[in-house]
């Protein structure tokens, strides 16, 4: 029994490696993921001590965990049946398809990396283009929201800035769980947006099942109290004004809605305007085409942020003006399901819209923009900062009392981007800008 055995050299390396991994499988790795889930946990904790409304532990949940529980819920299985039926085809081969939807949407939540360099990244961005303005006039109404409610932010959608800067104002009231388009699914862009929380989906899908996976995906995340933010409009705007709403994702919410048994869900209408949207020349000229076909490409966008970054170390950088966020009266489901018989979902799209559109903050180049369209033709500045007084007194906003100073600024930046131009008899828009002022002076003309 203690004689000594001669074996070959590659033998011996095998054993070795078998040894290793089952010594790694059975005791470090679990060692290991029981190290990393108590950090994360740590981390956690101390995040939701500071947060108005704790991160849920749907949203913890383990990224595989969450596929297996999609995947076997009945009302997926149903699907994938009912896939299987009407294709012709194995359900086994039909489940395989679910699963890889299941792998696409489902998000793998980072608390650490939401709250840690993304969150930064945001506030950076944010603060770097931007003079920042929040409206937390509605407050104490947010703050008076059940806190067993699953809170759903509405939001107009002007520009791909929106993720970044609604992530940043909000980051001491939850972690949001953004629907993110086709446009993000590209490596290494995709790891970071699905640690943060977001999902994936495609808009322009016909697929039954892929449309049943994804509708339980957002029904599972409701019902478990994951604070999400939609953007009811579907894309961005491409004229400057806030659209109608399309009911996909809000349709998915209100189908599987139960007001008697499930938590009540409240929609936070925000809205969002920028002195200058990055994309503005993008969306106008795809309004003027009659498609959303954006032709931007990502050699266009890198060699603007590289521009933009060097004039930033060269000090020559200035921020592109103003971008101002409101939040609007929320909306209880149940309370306007208790109020309306019949079809709510209608309803409830074209409630928030009004209520999102009330409270579009005005800035200086959307309401000289505005000013210059009423005008339709030459105007002295005199002039604009005798039309703007009324305007600023009916808004009331701190930021916006000034008179001749909005309009110094909102000039400033249409001067400086050649949309107006300023001669002796005063000021007026250069023709072919026309398109592009409209843009933004729509955004604040339902307000007047």
């Amino acid at each position: 029994m203690l004689e000594t055995v001669a074996v070959p050299l590659w033998l011996l390396v095998l054993i070795l490696l078998f040894a290793a991994v089952t010594f790694a499988s059975h005791f470090l790795f679990p060692s290991v993921r029981w190290f990393v889930r108590r950090r994360m946990e740590r981390v956690v904790a101390r995040i939701n001590a500071r947060l108005e409304r704790p991160i849920q532990p749907f949203k913890l949940a383990r990224r595989h965990d969450m596929i297996q529980r999609l995947l076997y819920d009945p009302k997926v299985a149903e699907a994938v049946t009912e896939h299987a039926r009407l294709e012709g085809m194995p359900e086994n081969v039909a489940f395989e398809e679910a699963k890889g939807y299941a792998r696409e949407i489902v998000p793998a939540f980072s608390a650490s990396a939401y709250f840690g360099p993304a969150l930064r990244f945001a506030r950076w961005l944010s603060r770097a283009l931007y003079t920042v303005h929040l409206d937390d006039s509605n407050d104490a109404a947010l703050k008076a929201i059940d806190s067993e409610a699953t809170v759903v932010f509405m939001m107009n959608h002007r520009s791909n800035m929106d993720y970044l800067l609604v992530t940043y104002l909000v980051a001491d009231r939850s972690a949001l769980s953004y629907a993110v388009g086709e446009w993000a699914r590209v490596w290494p862009l995709s790891r970071l947006i699905r640690a943060m929380g977001a999902f994936f989906i495609r808009r322009k899908s016909r697929n039954t099942l892929y449309r049943r996976v994804l509708a339980r995906y957002v029904q599972l995340a409701t019902r478990g109290g994951v604070t999400q933010a939609i953007f009811p409009e579907g894309g961005l705007s491409l004229d400057g004004s806030v659209g109608p709403p399309k009911l996909g994702l809000l349709s998915y919410i209100l189908a599987d809605f139960d007001a008697e048994a499930d938590r009540d869900v409240v929609f936070v209408p925000v809205a969002l305007n920028y002195d200058r949207v990055l994309e503005d020349r993008v969306l106008t000229e795809a309004a003027r085409n009659g498609d959303r076909k954006f032709r931007a490409s990502v050699p266009v966008a890198i060699g603007f942020a590289m521009r933009h970054a060097w004039r930033r170390m060269t000090g020559k950088a200035v921020r592109f003006g103003h971008a101002g966020v409101g939040f609007g009266d929320p909306l209880s489901l149940k309370s306007f399901i208790a109020a309306h018989r019949g079809e709510v979902i209608e309803g409830v799209g074209e409630e928030l819209r009004q209520r999102i559109c009330t409270v579009i903050p005005v800035l200086p180049v959307p309401l000289v923009a505005y000013l210059m369209r009423r005008a339709d033709g030459t105007v002295t500045r005199e002039a604009l900062v005798q039309a703007a007084g009324p305007y600023l007194q009916r808004l009331s906003h701190p930021a916006m009392t000034d008179a001749k100073k909005v309009v110094a600024d909102g000039l400033s930046s249409l001067l400086t981007r050649h949309i107006v131009r300023e001669g002796p008899d005063g000021i007026r828009i250069v023709p072919e800008e026309a398109r592009l002022l409209g843009y933004y002076a729509r955004s604040v003309a339902h307000r007047f």
